[in-house]
This record gives structure tokens, C-alpha cells and sequence, in this order.
């Protein structure tokens, strides 16, 4: 196996670890306890799986250390493609991860309330239900000004993938639409009302979604294919 196959396969190990921990911190822990129109059973719910979310919460950690790593493994196998675009990815995509992380602080925060610090006894229920939902949809403003780099960087990212000439040419374009996929739904559920009523709502996100989990298991999978042509590094 090649030194290019090894750093292949250890990206997509490493990508395989983000979309995971991301599914499970993301959308699996939200679905099983949250229910944004009813503060009371949302509370309910998390005091009687404190476990649960707490999981969520430290897998949201593995999260972002593997994307603190991911960028870097890639920029290892791609800078050849292109040096400017490649250092674009890395850094638009390191900037997520401290905004994402202090982001956390929101859960860590709901953890407080629901483990009854003594000096909560000052609320009554229904004030600390209120408390958890507001935190609770802090949080999510908080992952939506992040998926503006979740987004940023898939662009620079899938032009390496279509010009790199070892990676499906499709792969690049589903990437590079992703990115204005995510924006797309970052400024619709700024500036819309109601935004996640619209159907277009589930789909805006569904290229990004392709592109990534696809170039995850090319890489984990087969690795890179022989160059058919000479990469001239551009810095």
C-alpha cells in the first residue's frame, strides 16, 4: 500500500469518526429527548436520561477533536492538487471547532439545572423548564452560525476532491454544492420565519450530506486511485 492509500484510508477512518459522533450528538440524542414544543416533557425527558445526554455531550467532543484532525490529514493528501485552496480548507475549517466547542457550554449549563444546584431552589418548575428550553435553543443558534464553516470550507475541500484526478469528479461537486447548501439554510433560518416549515427545509443540506459521507467511505474504501496525470502544486 501506498504512503497516498495510507493517508487515504487514515482520513476517511478519521471522517468516518466526525460523521458518526456528529449523528449521535446531533441527531440521535435530540430525537430521543427533545420535544421543542413542550418544556415539561423536554425536562422530563433529560432528567430521566441525565446518562444520555450527557453522552451527547461528550460525543460532540469526539466530534471536534476528529475535525480538528480531519483537515489536517487532508491538507496532507491534497496540498499537491492545489496549496492555496488547501490551506483555505484547513483554515476555514479549524475555525468551526473552538466556536463549536464553547458552544457546549449551553448543555453543560442544562446539566446544572437538571442535576438541582441549591441554589435553583429559588425557581420554581415551570421557571427551570423555561431556563432548559432557552438553553436549549441557544445551542442551536450556536450550531447555526457554525455551519456557516461547516459549509465555507467544503468549498475549497471539493474543489481539490474534482481536480485532484484520484478522487470521483462528483464527490468535488457534491462538496462544493453542499457549501451553499449549508449557507443557503444558514441565512433562510436567519432571515425566514418559520423557515423549517418549508420542505426545502430537508433537503437544502442533502448535497453537503452526499458528498461528505461519500467521500468518506471512497477514502476508508479504496483509497486513491492512480494519478492518471502529473499535479503541479500551485501555492
Amino acid at each position: 500500500m501506498t504512503i497516498e492509500n495510507k493517508t487515504a484510508r487514515f482520513a476517511g477512518f478519521i471522517y468516518l469518526m466526525v460523521i458518526l459522533t456528529g449523528f449521535f450528538s446531533l441527531m440521535y440524542v435530540p430525537s430521543k429527548l427533545m420535544v421543542w414544543k413542550d418544556p415539561a416533557l423536554t425536562f422530563q425527558n433529560i432528567s430521566s436520561s441525565v446518562q444520555l445526554f450527557r453522552l451527547g455531550i461528550a460525543g460532540s467532543m469526539l466530534c471536534y477533536i476528529a475535525f480538528t484532525l480531519l483537515p489536517l490529514v487532508l491538507y496532507k493528501l491534497l496540498k499537491n492538487v492545489n496549496g492555496t485552496y488547501a490551506k483555505l480548507m484547513v483554515i476555514l475549517a479549524l475555525i468551526s471547532v473552538p466556536v463549536s466547542l464553547m458552544n457546549l457550554q449551553s448543555k453543560f449549563s442544562v446539566l446544572t439545572i437538571i442535576e438541582g444546584a441549591d441554589y435553583l431552589k429559588a425557581f420554581n418548575t415551570e421557571q427551570l423548564q423555561s431556563q432548559v428550553m432557552v438553553l436549549l435553543n441557544s445551542y442551536n443558534k450556536g450550531i447555526l452560525i457554525v455551519q456557516i464553516f461547516w459549509g465555507l470550507w467544503l468549498f475549497p475541500f471539493g474543489y481539490l476532491v474534482y481536480r485532484s484526478g484520484y478522487l470521483p469528479k462528483i464527490l468535488g461537486i457534491f462538496l462544493m454544492l453542499g457549501c451553499f447548501g449549508y449557507l443557503l439554510n444558514v441565512f433562510g433560518r436567519t432571515v425566514i420565519p418559520h423557515f423549517s416549515d418549508y420542505s426545502i427545509s430537508d433537503y437544502i443540506t442533502l448535497p453537503a450530506s452526499i458528498g461528505e459521507i461519500g467521500t468518506c467511505l471512497w477514502l476508508l474504501i479504496f483509497g486513491v486511485k492512480n494519478k492518471t496525470r502529473e499535479i503541479v502544486e500551485v501555492d
